[in-house]
Formats: C-alpha cells, structure tokens, sequence
C-alpha cells in the first residue's frame, strides 16, 4: 500500500480531492499540521464526496511527529527544486510520497537533507507550478502503474452495452 504525505496543507478543496483518490486507489493519506483548515470544514468533506469517511488518514502534529512514528519510512519528496523526475524514481510497495503547502512546499531544510529522494515534475519554466492535488495524482499514479495497478479494477463497464 502506497502513502500519500501532506506537509502543512493550506487549500481544504485540495486536501479532499487528494482524499478522494486516495480512497480510489486504496492509499493512505497523513496530514502534517498545522492545517490551514479544520477537519471538519464543508469544502474539505465536499471535495472529498462521500468518499471521506472511507480514508485511512492519519495526522501528525509535525514533521518530527510524523517521522517518529513511522521509523524507516522510505519517503520521497515532491518539490519543483528537485534536481531528477519521478519517473526516474523505482517507488517501494509501501513508500510514502511527500508533498509542501499549497504556498511554499516541502521546507528547504528537509528537502536539502533528503536530495537523493527528491522528485519533481516536469514543466515548462514559465510554470511556478501545478495544482497540489493534481502533482499527487500524477506521481501517485506513476507508483501504481510501476506496481501493474495490482489490488486496482483495470477493466470497466458500460451501463446499456456490452465491450466487443
């Protein structure tokens, strides 16, 4: 099972977006506060649907926290000052993938201390970058489909007809 990391989230539509496909893709979510939310706000559970109080979701009152309480967690850290892709990345079955607040990312301190499992996004340089739960989708799902979508419905169905 894959992890999905959220250091200091500020936009609470992001954080329930992320849910949902975390949800979708049977992923866990943390949240390291502080939040720049509740919770329990509307926005955050709309973004989510339904589909929130189906998340493993874990919090953590800070990075310290967080790392205590997953000792030898293999992380990787989304930033656009990444210096390789995360496509050049090989993710772990149960690896945690990191990404900062919506307003700075991940602090420069942590990102400096953990170089070698830094990952960045490709973008033209006119981009500051994309939209947070948008950078967890693309990333998330390069780790999944390194993993062949095991554990993941991989054909679908039409209502009225029938695939040839």
């Amino acid at each position: 099972m894959l992890n999905i990391v959220l250091h200091q989230p500020e936009i609470p539509a992001n954080t329930g977006n992320i849910g949902r496909t975390c949800v979708a893709t049977g992923t866990r979510l943390h949240l390291i506060e502080p939040l720049g939310f509740s919770l329990s706000e509307k926005a955050l559970k709309r973004a989510g649907m339904d589909y929130w109080k189906d998340l493993d979701v874990t919090t953590y009152l800070d990075y310290e926290d967080f790392l205590n309480r997953n000792p030898g967690a293999k992380i990787y850290y989304a930033s656009t000052k990444a210096p390789q892709t995360y496509a050049d990345i090989s993710y772990e079955e149960d690896c945690f993938i990191m990404f900062g607040k919506e307003s700075a990312g991940i602090p420069e301190e942590i990102l400096l201390k953990n170089q070698e499992h830094c990952v960045r996004i490709p973008m033209i340089n006119d981009i500051r970058s994309l939209n947070l739960s948008n950078s967890v989708a693309v990333i998330l799902y390069e780790a999944l489909r390194q993993h062949n979508f095991s554990h993941m419905q991989l054909e679908g169905q039409l209502t009225k007809y029938h695939w040839k």
